[in-house]
């Protein structure tokens, strides 16, 4: 969605947003090339669920050593991917853009790997916001290629609003 089509005047974005593209997402949170591993997070429900896109590429760092000649994502790189997703989820819920949220991994529960990633691959990371609304927020998190589940999770995290 536009910011114009959803009412907003230009520069601005309406709130809450259901969508959030590189420019939103990198006023959200403070992660940058090599590690900003989301581009896009859509279908944001405030304080409840939404889903990142993350569209793998050959030319990320982490395909250099990981491993050469059969490149696939490391499985560290999925989960945090979905903890940035759900860290714009966070933003949007409360309305935090430009005011430097940092946020903190306090545990990773149950986590599964079932599906290689690798370059070419769209990789959908489901959140669902289990509990929230204050500094601790808990998440259910499912990674998808296609379709198939490729991680699943659960995680806490904390939020460090700065500024």
């Amino acid at each position: 969605m536009t910011e114009e089509a959803a009412g907003a005047a230009p520069g601005k974005t309406p709130f809450p947003a259901t969508e959030a593209d590189i420019h939103l997402i990198q006023r959200i949170i403070p992660h940058r090339y090599p590690f900003l591993l989301i581009d896009k997070v859509r279908e944001i429900v405030p304080f409840k669920s939404a889903i990142g896109v993350k569209n793998v590429t050959f030319n990320e760092p982490h395909f250099q050593g990981h491993f050469p000649g059969a490149p696939i994502m490391p499985g560290v790189t999925i989960v945090e991917a979905m903890a940035q997703a759900s860290a714009v989820l966070v933003g949007i819920s409360m309305n935090v853009v430009d005011r430097d949220l940092l946020v903190y991994f306090m545990g990773i529960d149950g986590c599964k790997f079932r599906r290689k990633v690798v370059p070419g691959d769209v990789l959908e990371l489901q959140v669902t916001v289990k509990r929230g609304g204050g500094k601790i927020w808990k998440f259910d998190g499912r990674a998808t290629v296609e379709g198939q589940l490729a991680c699943e999770a659960e995680f806490t995290a904390m939020m460090d609003l700065r500024g």
